[in-house]
């Protein structure tokens, strides 16, 4: 597998005998076997010169076998020693292992004690950097499984502007659409679905609720779809009935600010380009100060990964990221208005996986 030798080469390069991973994200990522471990030990482990292997619970080593992983899956029970049988399997391929690579934001505590105890004190390196590096940049396959799972993001908001009416509560707009889409066969939002309308629109991450729909107020949608481990994310504002000419106002100037990001997207670019693209035309508006987070996040297996969009980054751009373009306005009282699309670097410019128009739409 591609992704293993990746980490097995830096491992060489860093003359660190073995990574031990743990987030389910990154275990996804590495061996294809999605799973929600609990507070139960799930971790792929990759030597320089071994065969790599999975340690999974007991109860999911079926679910990993027929995940398509090809090398050795150890089950532990919730009897068994965990870090006995760890020391046991990892130094049947490494004798004597006196540096471990691991995921130092993710590893708890305890589990970091529990690898210094078993392998006496070795050194510890972070491996963020190494696998976020690789898995910046998608693979077809993947781009593949995120176009689908952008299309069925568009057919969300589709979903959800037939469901708008007034009268009609945030959480009655959001259930039904949700229920659509789990009749479509829709198993898993990519995260908790955000429905603001009126004054709750202008909160960037609101919490939907019971307030009503009325004419006159924006409804904003931002929501996104799993597909085989793999997110979309999208956000759409619509107006429900005539809104005001301040409301159209904010509406025209993010999605200006929009499009001219999604425009100066190409290889060689940095973030930070990308950003203050759309910033600068907010600010020129006149909403500087309405505007208050980054333009985008990178997306994948995680609804946020690298890269960061943000005015100071200086990622370069390079064929095959995947990062979310959505620019902001939000005064409160009066209205709050975001764009959210999904794009992907390709050799020449951009692909926009999210395709629901944008001109502003009227229910």
């Amino acid at each position: 597998m591609k992704k293993i030798e990746v980490i097995s080469k830096w491992l060489k390069e860093k003359n660190t005998d073995v990574a031990f991973i743990t987030s389910k994200e990154n275990v996804l990522y590495l061996t294809g076997f999605d799973c929600h471990p609990h507070e139960r030990l799930l971790a792929a482990v990759v030597f320089q010169n071994a065969d790599p292997l999975l340690i999974v619970p007991k109860l999911d080593q079926e679910d990993a076998k027929r995940s398509g992983w090809a090398y050795n899956i150890v089950g532990i029970t919730d009897t068994d020693d965990a870090w006995q049988m760890v020391q046991q399997v990892l130094e049947q391929r490494v004798a004597n292992i006196q540096s471990i690579a691991i995921e130092k934001e993710h590893l708890i505590y305890e589990r970091f004690t529990a690898l210094n105890r078993v392998f006496k004190n070795p050194t510890f390196v972070p491996v963020e950097e190494a696998i976020q590096a690789s898995r910046m940049q998608k693979s077809e396959s993947e781009l593949a499984t995120m176009r689908e799972a952008a299309r069925l993001a568009d057919y969300a908001i589709e979903i959800g502007m037939r469901e708008i009416a007034e009268g009609r509560s945030e959480l009655e707009v959001l259930a039904a659409l949700e229920f659509e889409l789990k009749k479509q066969g829709v198993s898993k939002m990519a995260f908790d679905t955000i429905l603001l309308t009126g004054a709750n629109a202008a909160s960037p991450h609101g919490v939907s609720g019971n307030t009503k729909i009325k004419k006159g107020d924006f409804v904003l949608f931002d929501l996104g779809i799993l597909v085989d481990g793999y997110c979309s994310d999208i956000t759409r504002t619509v107006a429900f009935g005539e809104v005001s000419a301040k409301q159209q106002e904010i509406y025209q100037t993010v999605l200006k600010a929009q499009l001219a990001a999604v425009a100066a997207v190409a290889p060689g670019k940095t973030c930070s380009e990308i950003d203050l693209t759309a910033r600068n035309i907010i600010a020129e508006a006149g909403y500087g100060d309405y505007f208050p987070h980054r333009l985008g996040h990178g997306l994948g297996i995680s609804v946020h990964e690298a890269p960061n969009v943000t005015s100071v980054s200086q990622t370069v751009l390079k064929p095959g990221m995947v990062f979310t373009i959505e620019p902001g306005i939000y005064v409160p009282n009066v209205a709050g208005v975001r764009i959210e699309d999904d794009v992907v670097v390709t050799e020449n410019g951009v692909e926009t996986l999210t395709k629901f128009p944008k001109e502003l739409l009227y229910v």
